[in-house]
This record gives C-alpha cells, sequence and structure tokens, in this order.
C-alpha cells in the first residue's frame, strides 16, 4: 500500500474514516470526500496528526460535476489512482405503502449513481495502475430488507453493477471487490430518512452490539490485499445469506422478525 493513492468516498465519518486511517496506517496517500467540510475538515486534520498525508475534497457524489471534479483534482495533485473506495452512502427506514418515491430517487443517487459516475470517471486511471475499485455494499444487497426498500434496491444495483464490471474488466489486471458489512456502527442510521425524506436524528437499534467500524475497515483492507472479489461481514450477516438462498421462505420470517424488534418498527403496526 505505500505510496498508492486511495480514494474514499463518504469519508467524513463511520467506516469511510476508519478506512482512511486503516490504508494511511500503511503509507498509502489518501483522498476523502464528503458533503459536510466541516466533518471532512476534522477528518483531514486527524489523520495529519497522524502522520497520514491526505487531501480533503468537498463533494456530493449524486451530482455528476462534483464526481468528475473529485477524480480530476486527484489526478491533478498526485497523478496517479490506485484505489476507489466507494462508500459514500444513505439508508431510509419507511413502509413502501406510506413512501414518497423520491425518497427511493435520492437513495439510488447516492448510493447507485454515486458509484457509477465515481468508478466511471476512476476507472482509465485504475487501469493505467491495475488498481481496485471497491464498493461498499450490504447484506441488504443479497437479501432484500422490510422497511427498507430503496436501501436494498440500491445495494443490490451496486451489486450488479460491480459484478458486470468486474466481467469486463477480466483481462486487465484491475482487481473488484464487493464488500458487505452486516450492522456495523456508523452514523449511517441517524441520518436515515423517513417516508417524507427526512433525517431520523436518532439510532433504532443497540449500537454496542455491532461490529465497530474500524474491525470493518482492517477486514476491507485484507481484503483489498489479496485481492478478493467478495466479502461478507459478521456471523449474523453471513448466515443470512446461507439461509437466503436456501430456505428462503424461513429467511422472510427471521428478518421480518429480527427488524420488527427495533424500536418504533412500523411492522409492528
Amino acid at each position: 500500500m505505500k505510496d498508492n493513492v486511495v480514494l474514499i468516498t463518504g469519508a467524513s465519518s463511520g467506516i469511510g474514516r476508519a478506512l482512511a486511517f486503516a490504508f494511511g496506517r500503511q503509507q498509502a496517500i489518501i483522498v476523502i470526500c464528503a458533503r459536510r467540510v466541516e466533518s471532512l475538515e476534522t477528518v483531514s486534520a486527524e489523520l495529519r496528526q497522524a502522520g497520514i498525508e491526505n487531501l480533503a475534497l468537498q463533494a456530493d457524489v449524486s451530482v455528476e460535476t462534483d464526481v468528475k471534479n473529485l477524480i480530476d483534482a486527484t489526478i491533478h495533485r498526485y497523478g496517479r489512482l490506485d484505489i476507489l473506495i466507494n462508500n459514500a452512502g444513505i439508508t431510509m427506514r419507511a413502509m413502501v405503502q406510506d413512501l414518497d418515491p423520491e425518497v427511493i430517487r435520492k437513495v439510488m443517487d447516492i448510493n447507485f449513481m454515486g458509484t457509477v459516475y465515481a468508478t466511471r470517471y476512476a476507472l482509465p486511471h485504475i487501469l493505467k495502475t491495475k488498481g481496485s475499485i471497491v464498493g461498499i455494499s450490504s447484506i441488504a444487497g443479497f437479501r432484500g430488507l422490510p422497511v427498507r426498500s430503496g436501501y436494498s434496491a440500491s445495494k443490490f444495483a451496486m451489486n450488479g453493477f460491480l459484478e458486470a464490471l468486474r466481467t469486463e474488466l477480466l483481462n486487465t489486471g484491475v482487481h473488484v471487490l464487493v464488500a458487505s458489512p452486516g450492522f456495523t456502527t456508523s452514523n449511517i442510521r441517524f441520518s436515515a430518512l423517513n417516508n417524507e425524506g427526512k433525517a431520523a436524528g436518532e439510532t433504532m437499534r443497540d449500537e454496542s452490539k455491532m461490529m465497530s467500524a474500524e474491525e470493518c475497515a482492517d477486514h476491507i483492507l485484507k481484503a483489498v490485499k489479496r485481492r478478493k472479489r467478495d466479502l461478507i461481514l459478521t456471523t449474523q450477516g453471513k448466515l443470512v445469506v446461507f439461509l437466503n438462498k436456501w430456505l428462503p421462505g424461513l429467511t422472510d420470517r427471521m428478518v421480518y422478525n429480527t427488524l420488527a424488534k427495533e424500536k418504533d418498527s412500523p411492522l409492528r403496526k
């Protein structure tokens, strides 16, 4: 990883922030982006204090010109790009029957189209370095989750896009990894959109029982080093993916019962 240029989207908190430190400790050069300038500058300063060279750039991944400018600025500064980590994401929590479709559009624009834009503009540079393209997906990309329909749809779309890309790049030397964490400590649930597209402002799950963002980042770092194609994290996540393949009816009931126990779950009604 020494002197590799690593671009991480959505790096102002959670898994993105943890990835910046994980790769930075391996002497990689880190480029971070996020929408919130204040949080981004805080992380950048923390990285510098840890002796990690970094470049912080404000960007909204759902805006194509922002993403193009992000890639251009990275190349202008460092002349190369070795690893792209598509981490920027948002979730939602609402029943489909109560949902404004614009909520799903917003989730898709950030989670899916953000990945498409970043990957497309980074690809010519990563082809030159035979580097890695990483998508931070989710168990929700393998198994649709009730009251998170838009989030699940975006992650299914990401998985299909990156699988197709991996096949297109089969003979190029470029590595494509789909990393799928289970429930991980992150700010993503605090900013989950409700049926009207407003942020929740609180988490509906016990964060203390989840895998930490730092542990998740360490697993992803190892998977990139080993150039793995897929990474499924947590025992619960692996079990859900396995059972959904072989016992889908049972998994329907298990997933329903689990998410119905969340705080203020609309499944209880």
